[in-house]
């Protein structure tokens, strides 16, 4: 108990740190919010990677799946580090980061408003910011309630209140430097936790080829008749087995706090050296976590799923490791959770009070009081979060990635398709981004409330996500071919940063 405190402390007063000393970056909204866009490679792609990866994959989702799919489940991660992290950057990150640059724009809402001229846009797409952020959020601490229960045996409360204090203070200090250093140190603590855990959970099963023979001898009825099927290369269901690679995996292209991170990028070579270590990372650490996860059926004496629910199964994994290795992955699991949390809330903060409040709510509003509101409210966001994770823990309503389903979907079925045809196709409407905002958040609204009534297919949250996101893609641009356009002279504005003249050495371009 006292290594494993030690531990803790010792991590809780590194990151606090690093907030007091990030202060001196945080005096204006543009260096408080983007680091003032001048942030190298290796914090953008960290910062990128553990707000990507929190709790809810640790605890929930390598929990469920893995168990529901078996070692298949590690697609998942492949797709996470090949859609979600490496296409991300190739598609979006130079794109984003020249537009919104040329647009100035610091939100994703500002730039829908600036892009499509649209001071409604803008005001809609902050309120499902606001909206869709905190059920995203709440899921972060109930994936913290498990391992601290089971290593410190602390009162959920007080674990979650904890946490939120101490990335409240760090977030509030330094601002967006402050976040991607300590994201950088996050990350290295979760690369080597997911590597170390992994080693020790299959070396405690006799090791992988072990391990492996022994879930190949699981089965289970009610899932699948084929033998062996929990080690197959596809798993018992390869159809929602896809849905979850599409929905965690292309959703990061419209989650706000995910973009946001391409707006703060500091060169063309940043970029580039930006997606190979986002890429890696992700492969270490969501398929990492994934392919845990696989091996969650070995522990079924150990997990009654009736009554525990699938984020028991994680846990239950590590709970006879040694001290040492049980501290490290609680480390593991806070920094991941830590890291989205101060991402989230950096997120919607700035987007409430850029997008809503400046200009409609507060007229002529100072760049002394948008700074001090937007640390305001990340106090209130965080607030709102620990009770309503509270409440959702204690009445016990739903998993993690049933909370994270709806969030995802949600964003990403809104906004991925008019912000990325917005970046890449002059005829993009406005009408089109409202018919995806409305389509995309209203979609999974009606999936929360009347799940029944939808297909079999789509009652799992998962799966609606997926299809909210990939509709959009086909809404934007036919909607966009029967609604008004632009004006033309409006339109090539925007887009003129593209055309921008720069020299280059030749031994980057050999010229004509």
């Amino acid at each position: 108990m006292i290594l494993k405190s030690t531990m803790l402390i010792i991590f809780f007063a590194v990151m606090v740190a690093i907030g007091f000393y990030c202060r001196k970056h945080a005096t204006d909204v543009n260096s408080f919010v983007l680091g003032g866009r001048s942030v190298g490679p290796w914090l953008t792609a960290f910062a990128y990677g553990t707000s990507y990866f929190s709790a809810v994959i640790f605890v929930g989702y390598a929990g469920q799946f893995g168990w529901k799919y078996g070692v298949a489940s590690t697609w998942i991660g492949i797709g996470n580090a090949l859609i979600g992290s490496m296409l991300a950057w190739v598609i979006l990150g130079r794109r984003t980061r020249i537009m919104t640059q040329h647009l100035n724009s610091a939100t994703m809402p500002e730039f829908f408003g600036r892009r499509f001229n649209s001071d409604g846009l803008k005001i809609g797409a902050s309120v499902i910011v606001f909206i869709f952020l905190i059920p995203y959020t709440a899921s972060l601490y109930n994936g913290l309630s498990r391992l601290f229960g089971m290593a410190f045996n602390i009162d959920y409360t007080v674990c979650i209140v904890i946490m939120a204090v101490l990335t409240g203070v760090y977030v509030i200090a330094g601002g967006y430097m402050a976040t991607a250093i300590n994201d950088f140190l996050q990350g290295i603590v979760m690369l080597f936790g997911i590597v170390a855990v992994i080693a020790a959970v299959l070396n405690s099963n006799g090791g992988f080829l072990e391990a492996l023979n022994q879930l190949a001898l699981v089965s289970d009825e009610t899932v699948s008749s084929q033998p062996g099927v929990f080690a197959s290369f596809f798993g018992p269901d390869p159809a929602n087995l896809l849905g979850v690679v599409i929905l965690t995996s292309l959703g990061t292209w419209g989650l706000p706090q995910m973009v946001q991170k391409f707006y703060a990028i500091k060169s063309e070579k940043a970029i580039k050296k930006g997606t190979i270590i986002s890429t890696l990372f992700a492969i270490v650490v969501s398929g990492g976590c994934y392919f845990l996860g696989g091996f969650g059926r070995l522990y079924s004496d150990s997990v009654d799923i009736a009554a525990q629910g699938f984020d028991a199964i994680i846990p239950a994994m590590i709970s006879n490791l040694s001290p040492a290795l049980i501290g490290l992955v609680v480390i593991l699991v806070l920094s991941a959770s830590m890291s989205t949390l101060s991402s989230l809330v950096m997120a919607s903060s700035s987007t409430l009070t850029i997008d809503f409040l400046k200009d409609h709510v507060v007229k002529n509003m100072s760049e002394k009081k948008q700074l001090l509101t937007i640390r305001i409210l990340i106090v209130v966001f965080i607030a709102i979060s620990v009770v309503i994770a509270i409440i959702q823990y204690k009445g016990n309503v739903t998993f993690i990635a049933q909370l994270m389903g709806v969030s995802w979907g949600a964003l990403a079925g809104a906004f991925l398709a008019p912000f990325l045809y917005g970046l890449y196709w002059k005829k993009t409407t406005t009408v089109s981004a409202w018919v995806s905002f409305v389509f995309g958040a209203g979609f999974m609204v009606c999936n929360m409330l009347f799940r029944s009534h939808f297909p079999a297919m789509l009652q799992s949250p998962i799966n609606a996500g997926a299809f909210a996101m990939l509709a959009g893609l086909v809404i934007v641009p036919v909607v966009s071919l029967v609604t008004p356009k632009l004006e033309s002279t409006f339109v090539d504005a925007a887009f003129s940063c593209y055309e921008r003249k720069t020299e280059v050495p030749v031994r980057s371009d050999l010229g004509e």
